[in-house]
């Protein structure tokens, strides 16, 4: 039980032990309510007032009893508010508060669950091109950094109580990014649990692992061996590709990116055909096409008219990639 628990305890005790000491005076000396809880209050304060009437042989007896219980109750509820004070535990308690109802205003946000080297690179990633994320690790020792960012966080074991608290019923998506991979998938179980139809990407480091996230529901797994082995052979095989990979990397180096473009209900680019649309925005080429139900087109038609709900990559400078964006949302309506 925290601090702060059992001061709001010691504050219920004692209110309990003053209306049990009215019923006692009540029922010892025979009292009204009003003037029994007046002698109590005045006993358990031990301010010295005038008793209500004078105490028989056994009123007296049974204030002892009450001076007694008073200020043993009190001192333990003076020193527990002194340890929150001085340790800074008030102030820690209005903190955790302010951050629960910050991360309870969010939807649509990212959970990441685990902040390490990995965890960081992807919620850098992801406040970078604009989205909300809440961070759930472990490590008390990382809230002072996540402070510092001022990126929402949670400190404790990624449990079913916490995710809850992360808001994964109103999240978009969730990372288990955890070193552990039997925490991964603890997470994946517990996430796809709670939100059926959330997306979850996890971190696996075994094969056995990657196998284990895919049953526990997770949508994508990055196996970090074999995505590194894959990298550094094809830096020696096909430098050239992965120099054109690193400059095409979202919003990193050279303003050349890589964007994908969700094509909404009321967007001025749907019925446009894709040479329509690259001829409007000089500069841009549209690499990929994927349309619900289908596979991925690579370098589709240029006759091809876009749709409601298509997914276009589109690759050329940054600021027309921007515009480009731009015309594909939703417009609200007037």
């Amino acid at each position: 039980m925290g601090p702060m628990r059992r001061v709001l305890t010691a504050f219920a005790a004692l209110a309990l032990l003053t209306l049990a000491g009215a019923a006692g005076y009540m029922l010892v000396e025979g009292w009204s309510f009003e003037d029994s809880l007046y002698m109590t209050v005045i006993t358990l304060s031990t301010v010295g007032y005038s008793e209500v009437a004078p105490l028989s042989r056994a009123g007296r007896r049974y204030s002892m009893l009450l001076i007694g219980a008073g200020v043993g109750m009190t001192i333990y509820l003076i020193s527990l508010a002194a340890q929150l004070v001085f340790e800074g535990r008030l102030r820690e308690f209005v903190q955790r508060g302010a951050m629960q109802r910050r991360i309870d205003s969010l939807a649509g946000h990212i959970v990441v669950c685990g902040y390490g080297r990995f965890g960081q690179v992807v919620a850098e990633e992801l406040i970078a091109a604009g989205r909300d994320v809440v961070v759930v690790d472990r490590d008390a020792a990382l809230a002072a950094d996540l402070e510092a960012r001022g990126i929402p966080y949670l400190i404790g074991l990624a449990s079913d109580e916490l995710l809850v608290r992360a808001g994964v019923a109103r999240a978009s998506a969730l990372v288990a990014a955890t070193g552990s991979d039997a925490e991964n998938v603890f997470i994946t179980l517990s996430a796809r649990e709670l939100s059926p139809a959330l997306e979850i990407h996890a971190r696996g480091e075994t094969e056995a692992a990657v196998r284990r996230l895919q049953r526990a529901g997770a949508n994508q797994v990055t196996a970090l061996f074999r995505t590194a082995g894959q990298r550094a052979a094809a830096s020696l095989l096909q430098p050239t590709v992965v120099d054109f990979l690193e400059i095409a990397r979202p919003r990193q180096g050279d303003p050349v990116d890589l964007e994908e473009i969700r094509i909404c209900a009321g967007s001025s680019l749907a019925g446009e055909t894709l040479a329509a649309i690259e001829a409007a925005t000089p500069g841009v080429r549209v690499v990929a096409l994927k349309r619900p139900g289908e596979g991925i087109r690579v370098v589709p038609d240029v006759s091809a008219k876009a749709e409601v709900d298509d997914h276009l990559v589109v690759i050329g400078e940054r600021e027309r990639l921007l515009g480009l964006a731009a015309r594909a949302a939703c417009r609200s309506a007037v």
